[in-house]
């Protein structure tokens, strides 16, 4: 690290701006500040240095690790904000986990199943019967191939492809690495044998699938959600470990697509920061076509077994039961990848879940940022856009601003969806809150009945105050329909402003003003309003000799 001696001026002369350098370099992200007006018209500016008049001179102002939804939203707005700006990725492509392995690749393929669901129960909706051939998966994998290179194609951040990332993100002024790399000290890393320097750092390594220390599951020839997408052929069987979002979604899938799907969870209720009476609704709805489920059972062994694999299960009441599918899915969640990243050796501590850090994602060394998975908190691409950011601001504006995660919205994208934001019923007994619950039913859309939508509810959470503190929707599209409540809680709007708005009819999301106004209906149809406007009305007499309830005045 090389220290050089400056003396820089800024200068506005006549209204012009004229920027000299006069003596020096103005190395990027190094503030400024008003020193005095001599003159009218004129201002001098000087930047300020480090002890001794010294500023410390690095190869970067910002380097990041990840190439990712963290790493490329951090990468390209430093850039674009004048930052020296690197980043360094492991895998030969850009774009992280959800473009390949994750997001994109599974909704793909949970659209596919669902029109192969759709063309198998062409009855309900007055179509001939219709007998689905058998599903060749080998064009499936080329469609999700396709849709991925179309993303890469269009999408100004995630576009970017090995041979030619360098050249797309040196136009935004990003110089991209590939390689592994390990941190020499709080400032440095070594990449491919050359030692790089920046002034900032940010860890955006993602995560990967947590494989549990199950005996025998090491040796085991197991899939994860990156193997997923690349069969030859459709498994004929498929046990699930876990049941998390993933787990959930990857076996309604296959088992609409035909194969036979078991799932074991070690708890009592799938997805499981969810609501118990959102998710058995979904674990209803995927039992009736064709999942089984496993609740409250632990896994004792896992091996190879001729072409197929064994799982010995141990279920609630104390009874073992072996399986024997042929394929295994671990989908146990996440853990952070950040081994060999060195942390230790500088004093960075963190867990399996990931890094230890503040409000505004800095590691003890506060030059030191974390984003995205590696925040162990909520593992979506949204999250680690927003965690991306919030980076940019603190590292590169140098505008303190800490995260807040409490209407950060996810979506679990079984049929029907299961969307969520801020309080369920769940976490508000669990925080102490005192909160009352409003439900309208799919079953009472117009919209649902018409495209056989029925199943599924949305919940609406209010506080004491009466404000709406969680919603939850359980319906086709629900993650389309949470959209609307992202912009009420997040911004503070009422909800009478919500139940007096109008919306198209018929759509799905008048089950959103519904909701809202059932809680609104009560304030205006309270018993006290109606006793004072009957004794008003009565004065004129009744229009019909019938009460309420249908009995003669």
């Amino acid at each position: 690290m090389v220290k050089k001696k400056i003396d820089i001026s800024f200068s506005w002369t006549n209204g012009e701006n004229d920027k000299r350098l006069i003596n020096g370099e103005i190395p990027g992200g190094i503030p400024f500040k008003e020193r005095k007006k001599p003159g009218k018209g004129v201002w001098h500016w000087t930047c300020r240095t480090g002890r001794g008049g010294a500023v410390a001179s690095y190869d970067y102002d910002i380097g990041i690790l990840g190439g990712g939804a963290a790493g490329l939203t951090v990468a390209s707005g430093a850039a674009r904000l004048g930052a020296k700006t690197l980043l360094v990725e492991k895998e030969k492509n850009l774009g992280g986990d959800c473009l390949h392995f994750g997001c994109i690749p599974s909704k793909t393929l949970i659209r596919t199943a669902h029109v192969y669901h759709l063309i198998r129960n062409a009855g309900k909706f007055g179509l001939p019967a219709m007998e689905a051939g058998p599903v060749d998966f080998r064009p499936i994998a080329a469609r999700i191939r396709s849709v991925i290179q179309r993303i890469q194609a269009h999408d100004s951040i995630q576009r970017i492809q090995a041979h030619d990332s360098e050249e797309r993100f040196c136009g935004l002024g990003v110089k991209v690495e590939f390689g592994v790399p390990s941190f020499e000290d709080e400032q440095a890393l070594r990449l491919n044998g050359r030692r790089i320097s920046a002034k900032n750092w940010v860890i955006a390594t993602g995560s990967s699938a947590a494989i549990p220390p199950v005996e025998g599951l090491a040796e085991t020839s197991y899939l994860t959600n990156r193997d997923l997408y690349s069969f030859e052929k459709l498994p004929e069987s498929m046990v699930i470990l876990g049941a998390g979002p993933v787990a959930a979604e990857m076996a309604q899938a296959f088992c609409r697509l035909g194969t036979r799907v078991i799932v074991i969870q070690r708890g009592g209720q799938i997805l499981r920061n969810e609501d118990k009476d959102m998710a058995d609704q979904i674990m209803e709805i995927l039992t009736h076509e064709g999942v089984s489920f496993y609740l409250n059972a632990s896994i004792l062994s896992a091996r190879n077994l001729e072409g197929r694999k064994e799982v010995v299960i141990k279920e609630e009441n104390g009874r073992t039961l072996t399986l024997r599918p042929e394929t295994l899915l671990v989908a146990l969640g996440r853990e952070a990848n950040l081994k060999g990243l060195n942390l230790e050796g500088i004093g960075i501590s963190y867990e399996e879940k990931g890094l230890k850090l503040d409000p505004r994602l800095r590691t003890v060394h506060k030059h030191i940022y974390g984003a995205g998975d590696v925040t162990g908190g909520f593992q979506f691409t949204h999250a680690a856009g927003y965690e991306g950011s919030i980076v940019v601001s603190n590292a590169v504006f140098h505008l303190p601003r800490k995260t807040d995660y409490t209407f950060m919205p996810w979506c679990t994208y079984t049929h029907p969806e299961l969307a969520s934001i801020g309080m369920n019923e769940k976490r508000a007994k669990a925080a102490g809150i005192s909160y009352s619950v409003w439900v309208e039913e799919f079953q009472d859309n117009d919209r649902s009945l018409a495209e056989g939508e029925e199943a599924g509810r949305i919940k609406m959470i209010l506080n004491e105050k009466e404000r709406p503190i969680g919603v939850q929707i359980l319906g086709p599209r629900a993650g389309d329909l949470l959209g609307e409540w992202v912009a009420v809680l997040n911004g503070g709007v009422k909800n009478s402003t919500l139940a007096a708005a109008v919306h198209p009819y018929p759509t799905f999301g008048e089950i959103n003003k519904r909701v809202a106004g059932a809680w609104l209906s009560q304030k205006i149809f309270s018993e006290k309003i109606k006793k004072g406007l009957r004794f008003f009305f009565q004065l004129k007499g009744r229009a019909c000799g019938m009460d309420e309830g249908g009995r003669k005045e």
